[in-house]
């Protein structure tokens, strides 16, 4: 009986990948990963839904409902049908999906089709469908950064005018453009992957420095130009009491939710900071402090650990593929996953400002989702197609 059961589990799992044009097997150790963690994000958007939803919309699973219909179901085919796509052919396509990543952003300011939600114009509404550009620009600079590297040899990546000078303007052209939303924290998270995966790739780390030394030189002049709400989480972050009522309210009772969880947490449903209202926005960025009160730390660190395996997957994916696009690409995601989980657990943790970063995968948001899923499919499609030679 358990081994038919076993045998119908592994055909149901393998059947999205079943067929004959496949030169090797997907990494099962991915997918599971990511069902478990899907799993729990689903788990905790029920239990997060729950009152605010019924607030808000009189349906007690209106968040779960449109995280299924909007993100997963759409997330999953998206992911199996691009790890059916030979990775190479995204190489192609690279430059033109970053300039429509970019005309996107540019049509987040045209009055009528981009929408303002909380305090950043950051939302392109069309027919009724609303989704994030920043969400999309996050992936493909990923792929543009990839494949413009893999095509320069070892002296140009190391030339100031062939490979830092062009890098800056296209990452300075994104980060503009989505600073003027205003949205810092994402401009932050994109720069940081941005940088990382060229120093990896060989890109001298002196350019580095001198750039860091002059953007650390203007900062007071860029600090004259944040909105007087980002001043406030900055003074925020270094003193919560200073407004306990304001803008430190949510960052404090996020501390206090993390520390009643204990060890083993409260129980699902039972947690007294979210039930009773206290925690604001627990179905997106603070969904980690909702997770932790309800099933403590024991249950934080099986999430951690959760996140490092997949990090360690893509990374391991990476190593294995022989074409240097596929590595700078499946490096700079990981990269980039790393830093968008880590970001929101110090945020909640108060380890650094509020900055409006959402944690992958089981946070609300359909266009996290999406791009998220799409991003692992190019991953998958790596693992598929490892033995590719061809750069």
């Amino acid at each position: 009986m358990k081994k038919k059961l076993k045998k119908k589990l592994k055909s149901l799992l393998m059947y999205p990948f079943a067929h004959s044009s496949f030169e090797h097997k997907p990494d099962f150790v991915l997918i599971i990963t990511l069902g478990v963690l899907t799993f729990v994000g689903l788990l905790l958007l029920s239990s997060a839904s729950s009152v605010q939803a019924f607030q808000k919309f009189n349906d007690s699973y209106y968040f779960l409902k449109n995280q299924v219909i909007r993100g997963l179901i759409p997330g999953i085919i998206a992911f199996f049908i691009v790890s059916r796509i030979d990775f190479r052919k995204w190489k192609g396509l690279a430059f033109w999906m970053l300039i429509g990543s970019i005309a996107l952003l540019i049509l987040v300011f045209i009055p009528g089709i981009g929408v303002s939600y909380g305090k950043a114009q950051s939302w392109i509404s069309v027919f009724g469908f609303s989704f994030q550009p920043t969400e999309i620009v996050k992936l493909t600079f990923l792929i543009y950064l990839a494949t413009w590297l893999a095509k320069k040899d070892e002296h140009q990546i190391k030339d100031f005018e062939y490979s830092f000078l062009p890098f800056l303007f296209v990452l300075g052209v994104i980060v503009f453009l989505i600073l003027a939303q205003p949205d810092l924290g994402t401009s932050i998270l994109i720069a940081s992957g941005g940088v990382v995966v060229a120093w990896l790739a060989g890109v001298r780390a002196k350019f580095f420095i001198y750039s860091g030394a002059a953007m650390i030189a203007l900062l007071p002049i860029a600090i004259s130009f944040l909105k007087p709400y980002q001043k406030s989480r900055i003074l925020t972050f270094l003193n919560p009491e200073r407004d306990p009522l304001g803008a430190g309210y949510q960052i404090i009772q996020s501390k206090i939710a993390i520390g009643s969880g204990g060890l083993f947490g409260k129980g699902f449903l039972n947690g007294s900071q979210s039930y009773l209202d206290y925690l604001p926005e627990k179905h997106t960025d603070f969904i980690f402090t909702l997770f932790s009160e309800e099933f403590g730390f024991f249950g934080s660190l099986f999430i951690l650990l959760l996140f490092a395996l997949i990090i360690s997957r893509i990374i391991r994916i990476g190593n294995m593929t022989r074409s240097n696009f596929g590595k700078l690409y499946c490096y700079s995601f990981a990269t980039a996953f790393f830093l968008y989980v880590a970001v929101n657990m110090m945020m909640v943790l108060g380890l650094l400002p509020i900055v409006g970063s959402p944690l992958p995968i089981m946070s609300y948001g359909g266009s996290s989702m999406m791009a998220i899923m799409f991003g692992l499919g190019i991953v998958m499609s790596c693992k598929i197609y490892k033995d590719t030679p061809v750069n």
